[in-house]
């Protein structure tokens, strides 16, 4: 019998403030960072790597609640744990002590989806599959049972999500030959960080349509004048037909948000992102209503399931745009997909940062194989940074995530990488205090 032995845990820093990526109205100096969890059994063959992101301080804060939730699972069987995944991640969830520190939401809940990435990281890994494959070759039962749908009930029962995915395996193998020879659409954001200068954002615009995207979004919300000269810029290379993302990342009250988009309309449009507070359910049905024809986009710091069920149920959103990190794993995104699937939402998920892009491509393969089953409307983001620290990165090739090969969840850091920028021990840090 394998076991579980130990979680080694790591503080993983990268200093991108100092070239202004990832910079926007909210977030003016990211340091893009992993809290990187390692699953160890007494089988060196057998492990599974897990991470939530942040962006710099309060990461050791994460890898402390990491430690804590996974201690709760050493010296238990790998068979046990990986064969009732969505039972493992119902208990560590519901434990009667840590769960006072969320519910299901802060840096519990970051934790929790760290251990369960490791965990289903695991689980793929033992049987030779990428877990995009692992999970669309579940039964529809197994699928729902590893679903995460405790307080969904009265917007997605059990029968619902079963329905949705047996709809699901209708023409699966069609679509999965689709992934192989066309790969799943996404969008870039690379070129419109707030921090770069004009000079850049031509040019990356510019890059970007030579690489064929057709869909790019810049952030805005820190200058008035500043985010009418920064579009005017990105329309002039883009040109009339590409869509055009905006992303305010939280920074404008109610009023204020439905006052900033409808003067950036003549844009065209396509989303704002995250206009206001990501708790604040009415507030982005408002601006919904006030600002079509121009479409609302939320998700990236949406903490739990209930969250997107009023979402869904406030008809607040246009396009939900779940975090891998920020909800609590593969348990939780499935309910979430599946409760976007009942409400006719497009997912267009998040990414960026450290390995989200990695997440992101197997998240979006499973809605496309089982849950979605169309890929209308769909875009998933995609952000050119740090992939090169991966021992399986994702591939995108002519604007599309490519599906991934190597079994696992493509979470695997390379030892390499831990050396140099481990916090505050590395040797980047070491040189760079």
């Amino acid at each position: 019998m394998t076991t579980l032995v130990r979680a080694d845990v790591t503080d993983l820093r990268f200093p991108t403030s100092k070239s202004a990526d990832g910079s926007d109205a909210m977030n003016s100096d990211p340091d893009y960072s992993a809290a990187y969890v390692r699953l160890v059994t007494d089988d060196d063959t057998v492990y599974g790597c897990g991470f939530t992101f942040t962006i710099g301080r309060g990461n050791d804060v994460c890898c402390a609640a990491i430690s804590a939730l996974a201690q709760l699972i050493i010296g238990e069987s790998v068979d046990d744990l990986c064969n009732d995944l969505g039972g493992v991640h119902r208990r560590l969830r519901g434990d009667s002590q840590l769960r006072w520190l969320g519910p299901d939401k802060g840096v519990v809940n970051l934790a929790l989806g760290a251990v369960m990435n490791a965990l289903w990281d695991m689980a793929s890994r033992r049987v030779g599959k990428p877990l995009w494959q692992f999970v669309a070759d579940m039964t529809p039962e197994q699928l729902v049972d590893a679903a995460d749908l405790s307080h969904l009930g009265n917007a997605l029962t059990r029968d619902e999500a079963l329905a949705i995915v047996e709809r699901g395996q209708v023409g699966k193998d069609e679509r999965l030959a689709d992934l192989q020879a066309t790969g799943y659409p996404c969008y870039t954001t690379s070129a419109g960080w707030l921090g770069y200068s004009d000079e850049k954002l031509r040019r990356l615009c510019q890059e970007a349509v030579d690489e064929g995207y057709q869909h790019i979004k810049l952030k805005v919300g820190a200058d008035r004048v500043r985010d009418r000269e920064r579009l005017t810029i990105a329309r002039e290379v883009l040109g009339p037909d590409r869509k055009l993302m905006i992303d305010a990342n939280q920074v404008w009250e109610v009023p204020e948000a439905i006052e900033r988009v409808n003067e950036l309309a003549d844009f065209d449009l396509w989303w704002i992102e995250e206009p206001t507070h990501p708790d604040d359910v009415l507030g982005h049905a408002e601006i919904r209503r006030a600002v079509a024809p121009v479409r609302v986009a939320t998700g990236e710091h949406g903490m739990n399931r209930v969250l997107f069920k009023q979402l869904l149920q406030a008809e607040a959103i246009d396009f939900l745009q779940l975090d891998t990190c920020r909800l609590a794993g593969i348990c939780e995104i499935l309910a979430v997909q599946m409760l976007a699937a009942k409400y006719g939402i497009p997912v267009c998920p998040h990414a960026g940062g450290v390995g989200l892009c990695e997440l992101v491509n197997h998240v979006v393969m499973i809605d496309h194989l089982v849950i979605a089953t169309s890929k209308d409307d769909r875009v998933a983001e995609y952000v050119d940074h740090l992939h090169e620290h991966f021992v399986d990165p994702c591939i995108v090739r002519n604007a599309a995530y490519t599906l991934p090969t190597a079994p696992g969840y493509s979470a695997e850091i390379k030892a390499e990488t831990f050396a140099e920028f481990s916090y505050p021990d590395g040797s980047y840090w070491q040189a760079n205090p």
